[in-house]
């Protein structure tokens, strides 16, 4: 089964995920476009993608005099309160949550699942604690997915490279029972100058599970299809591709007109250029090889928007000089334990060892769930708030702390909440070598860098973990990593990690990550930047990028598997 463009029955949906309108245009696309000295007009296809978190999607529920505790494997514990509380018909006060420790979602934890609900009745028939983890296999049909898109790019532009026409429009599916549309058209609202442009998203609703929130939805594929279309662009005009993005460098968001808070993209270019060695290029595609294996080179750009939150904390100080901090964020791996106990102890001017924070508990102050690549900016303004409010309430007991303690708390509605006069985002640049083997097909990264401009960066290894794991993800996207349904049962073929492929170790061999030291005031008290989704942004162009050069052949539809390569050397494709 796969989109296509006259499909019966695809509709213009009322918005995209995250709120984002379903089209825009600005100026005159066609005219512009078809009076365009050098023109491209391509289409790319991305494959169903799954989440597959390592820890499985699990529940354990107990109910103890007429209340309910779930231990879930969850990405945010209010959502899942609230859920239980409406199918139970219970207040949610009689409804614990403990999510202290999850072992990855990448979206699919971000929604309320089926196990804590059915664990939760079982437990409630039984009269005994009940466990239930969903098998690998079942995943795919009930914790969501990253729909397949299909993606319509035009570029119009001058001699020299300058857009003056660009157009992304989309296709993608639904379920019928649940509207879900990736965003993925977005990402060219803000990427690039053109004075004329347009973006469309359209859906296909089908008898097929639900898709949903997978890392960096929208961004992810949208910027495969974008950073594609600049370098088929970039070798039209004969122009050097990290150049051709620097000449559409916009003054101000093209699609808002709102002034950047801070925009570093041409800096991320220029030095993750210098440091991949991007000026030993040749741009020939297929001039380098190495017995039967073809090299090449590739280059991509990256964005994601700045997400916040509104959130509340509590600071406790102690009489032993010690502090409480409690939050109810979820620490999902990605060191959120670790960095808001820093803000704490930062805002505090104590020493981290003397902060004690508490976290993935629905009891605990109301905070939003991880995802969206918010939970640092969100939960670390509250955790900040406090503290910081705390210090000022000490400063009336002359520094001293009450034999009871003293507890602040703080809420960041107004403040985080607020609209912003500015566009705010992450970018950042990748660059990949590949090798591909002429006689299987294989295609391998030698090298990936990535090189970010994500506001203040708060914890260097955690950053770094955060950066190259999405990178990993980015490669799955391009190289392993796709799936198929069942035209009968509309159900995906490729259930377990046996039949889709995730990169393993061997895989990514050496992949760095790098960044700006970028001070942007428009933020948060942090000056942070969401860190977790720009390195999916942008890698799998790279690398498809890459491919071409070295191959001189254009693949358009991921995954770049063996088979489709060798196709494409053969002459069979592009």
């Amino acid at each position: 089964m796969e989109l296509r463009p006259g499909h019966t029955g695809i509709y213009r949906p009322h918005d995209a995920n995250g709120g984002n309108p379903t089209d825009r245009e600005r100026g005159d696309f066609a005219d512009a476009f078809a009076t365009a000295p050098i023109r491209v007009d391509r289409t790319y296809r991305i494959a169903p993608l799954h989440n597959h978190p390592m820890e499985p999607h699990a529940s354990v529920a107990s109910w103890e005099a007429g209340r309910l505790v779930v231990h879930d494997s969850s990405q945010g514990t209010n959502a899942v309160r609230t859920a239980l509380a409406t199918l139970f018909g219970m207040p949610e006060e009689d409804i614990t949550v403990h999510s202290p420790h999850v072992g990855g979602g990448f979206g699919s934890k971000g929604t309320p699942r089926p196990q804590p609900v059915l664990a939760a009745l079982a437990a409630l028939h039984v009269g005994r604690p009940v466990k239930l983890a969903l098998p690998r296999r079942q995943l795919p049909a009930v914790v969501g997915h990253r729909a397949p898109t299909l993606h319509r790019v035009r570029l119009g532009a001058a001699e020299d490279g300058t857009l003056s026409a660009l157009a992304h429009e989309i296709i993608t599916h639904t379920s019928r029972i649940k509207e879900f549309v990736e965003q993925a058209a977005v990402p060219a609202r803000v990427m690039y100058t053109s004075p004329h442009s347009r973006t469309t998203h359209r859906v296909l609703p089908l008898d097929v599970p639900s898709p949903s929130w997978m890392r960096a939805p929208g961004e992810a594929p949208g910027m495969f299809a974008l950073e594609s279309a600049m370098d088929e662009l970039a070798e039209a005009a004969g122009i050097d591709p990290v150049e051709l993005r620097v000449r559409n460098e916009p003054d101000a968001e093209p699609d808002s007109g709102r002034p950047f808070s801070s925009r570093h993209l041409v800096e991320c270019l220029r030095e993750g250029a210098e440091r991949f060695g991007w000026h030993t290029r040749d741009p020939r595609p297929g001039a380098r090889r190495e017995g039967r294996l073809l090299l090449g080179t590739g280059v991509a750009a990256a964005t994601y928007p700045v997400l916040v939150s509104p959130s509340t904390a509590e600071a406790t100080a102690r009489p032993d000089g010690t502090y409480a901090v409690r939050i109810n964020a979820t620490d999902i791996g990605t060191g959120a334990r670790t960095v808001l106990a820093q803000i704490a102890a930062d805002a505090l001017g104590v020493p981290l060892d003397r902060v004690a924070l508490a976290l993935g508990d629905s009891d605990l102050p109301r905070a939003p769930l991880a995802g969206g690549s918010s939970g640092t900016a969100s939960w670390g303004w509250a955790v900040h708030q406090a503290c910081t409010e705390l210090l000022e309430a000490l400063g009336g007991f002359d520094g001293s702390v009450p034999a009871e303690g003293l507890t602040v708390a703080a809420d960041t509605t107004d403040l985080a909440g607020a609209e912003s006069p500015y566009a705010r985002h992450a970018f950042g640049a990748h660059f990949a070598e590949v090798q591909v083997d002429t006689v299987t097909g294989e295609v391998r990264a030698r090298r990936l860098l990535g090189h970010y401009a994500a506001g203040r960066i708060l914890n260097s290894r955690t950053a770094r973990s955060q950066f190259r794991g999405a990178m990993v993800m980015g490669l799955g996207m391009a190289l392993t990593e796709g799936s198929s349904l069942d035209p009968a049962s509309g159900a995906f073929v490729e259930a377990d990690l046996a039949a889709y492929h995730v990169p393993a170790c061997a895989d990514t061999p050496n992949i760095a990550a790098d960044w700006l030291d970028e001070e942007d005031p428009h933020l948060n008290p942090m000056g942070s930047k969401g860190i977790g989704e720009i390195g999916i942004v942008g890698t799998a162009a790279a690398l498809a990028n890459a491919v071409h050069h070295a191959t001189g052949v254009r693949f358009r539809d991921l995954p770049l598997t063996p088979d489709k390569i060798l196709a494409g050397l053969a002459g069979e494709g592009d």
